[in-house]
């Protein structure tokens, strides 16, 4: 398994995410890539421990995912499995296990910034938190046709992943406000969210 493991995180991070692996009986999956999450947990019938990790993130972010999902498996172990998913038990519990990780052995020092302010009150996906996916995602493979929301122009037209199109019209606060050219609807769209620009 650690050799595995190597290929997908930072080299430090291998043996202590071996360690949390084999300590709490996770039976890890590395699966290809799903649109609407980086990783899940569930507890399967026969009562072990099932983590599954999109194998396209890179190591950063495959890392911040392996320990988000085990934190769910703690909490629920300490706490019970009424607690809330993404509640204080499993904040505070991915706090616990993802502090040892956060050094310079580990992320490139430009993160560890955003990763300490991050995790003052981590969130349910890294991905709402703009700055530090912005940030992590500059160690993606970027696809050359694909652009951030906040990168094109006012009025432009893009493409997002289901085939929709939209027309990005103004900045509300932290999102921007697009809207869909087919229904008519407004949606708010993170500024890190890919899209496909449409020359038009």
């Amino acid at each position: 398994m650690s050799d595995v493991l190597q290929k997908y995180l930072p080299e430090h991070a291998v043996l202590p995410c071996f360690e949390l692996i084999k300590t709490n009986h996770v039976h890890l999956k590395i699966v290809n890539e799903r649109q609407t999450r980086h990783g899940d947990y569930r507890k399967n019938a026969n009562g072990y421990h099932q983590i599954t990790v999109n194998a396209s993130l890179n190591k950063y972010r495959f890392l911040i995912t392996l320990i988000h999902e085990i934190a769910h498996l703690v909490a629920f172990e300490k706490y019970g499995q009424f607690i809330k998913p993404h509640g204080n038990e499993w904040k505070l519990t991915f706090q616990h296990l993802m502090l040892p990780f956060i050094r310079s052995e580990i992320f490139p020092n430009q993160l560890l910034p955003l990763l300490a302010r991050h995790f003052k009150n981590p969130k349910a996906s890294s991905d709402t938190d703009a700055t530090l996916s912005l940030a992590l995602k500059q160690f993606d493979e970027k696809e050359s046709d694909k652009n951030y929301i906040f990168e094109i122009p006012y009025g432009s037209h893009f493409r997002i992943q289901n085939g929709k199109v939209f027309k990005k019209i103004a900045l509300r606060v932290k999102r921007y406000e697009c809207i869909d050219l087919q229904t008519g609807r407004m949606y708010l769209f993170q500024p890190n969210a890919e899209v496909e620009l449409i020359p038009n």
